[in-house]
């Protein structure tokens, strides 16, 4: 019998990629995010799968995900209503598209820790940035994201009828203040990723760091309410990088006043910084997170 002949020189020609050692902590930047760019459908066909495991491609599991924060919305409008002493129905559009909003960088945070752990045969195996890995889960975020934005237009639609609430040009500039958060989940998820790694008990801390971050941003409340309050109480509050995202992105989408530059100019900066920050955490400790998941 005759030995099998090529005819596709290609197919006996595979292109090998090398993850050697590195002076520095940080690998060889360009050829990095080269090779990030080119696998990027890696990330994307994990996040696909982390959706389809978790039936969020199903009715009930996208309907489990609109009612979720839907409920906690009629939950806080509830108590805050109580605190408050007086009924503004307004408020709880306010409640719900934040709720909505700070939902997307809370599930980016939670997701994104425990992504590299929870892929630990994945890592031990295969070779390729493993910054793909928190990445698909802020891609998983953001699509879980979209439906309750449906939700929310729906809300806003209905509170326009009774003039409340109108419709204006002015809501799609919103876009910006979501892509920050997004860019500000990238960061957030590749930090936390990179601490689980090496503190298992970053996971089991983070529902109380997120639940206070909720109480000190402007989702229980908004600007507007902090008049009566002190300039040191305000200050204090601006402080939280999560704030003029937060502000801007309400502002525009239920018609108040056009965010001022402060908080165009904030957003991006800090959403950019987290993601640098993240970023490079991530890249200068990823060669050590085999040794760590075994």
């Amino acid at each position: 019998m005759s030995a099998p002949t090529r005819t596709d020189d290609r197919e006996f020609n595979p292109v090998y990629h090398s993850y050697g050692v590195h002076k520095a902590g940080l690998p060889p930047l360009v050829p990095y995010f080269k090779e990030l760019w080119h696998r990027r459908g890696f990330a994307a066909e994990l996040s696909k799968a982390t959706m389809r495991g978790a039936n969020s491609n199903t009715f009930f599991g996208q309907a489990w995900l609109v009612l979720n924060p839907l409920l906690m919305s009629g939950v806080y409008y509830l108590l805050v209503t109580i605190v408050r002493g007086r009924h503004d129905a307004l408020f709880f559009s306010h409640l719900t598209l934040s709720l909505f909003a700070f939902t997307l960088i809370q599930t980016a945070v939670s997701s994104g820790a425990t992504s590299v752990t929870g892929s630990g045969k994945l890592v031990m195996n295969t070779a390729f940035p493993r910054l793909l890995i928190p990445l698909s889960a802020v891609r998983t975020a953001f699509f879980r994201f979209l439906p309750t934005l449906v939700v929310y237009l729906a809300i806003h639609a209905i509170f326009s009828f009774s003039g409340g609430l109108t419709w204006s040009p002015r809501m799609l500039l919103s876009v910006y203040f979501l892509l920050c958060m997004v860019i500000f989940g990238m960061g957030l998820a590749a930090i936390f990723a990179t601490m689980q790694v090496y503190f298992r008990d970053t996971s089991s801390f983070l529902p109380y760091f997120l639940r206070l971050w909720l109480y000190l941003s402007p989702v229980l409340w908004n600007p507007a309410m902090l008049g009566g309050m002190g300039r040191e109480i305000q200050t204090i509050v601006q402080l939280n990088p999560a704030y003029h995202m937060l502000t801007g992105y309400a502002d525009l989408m239920q018609g108040r006043d056009m965010p001022g530059p402060l908080t165009w100019i904030v957003s991006a900066v800090v959403a950019l910084v987290v993601l640098v920050i993240g970023f490079l955490f991530f890249m200068s400790r990823e060669r050590d997170f085999a040794v760590r998941l075994v």
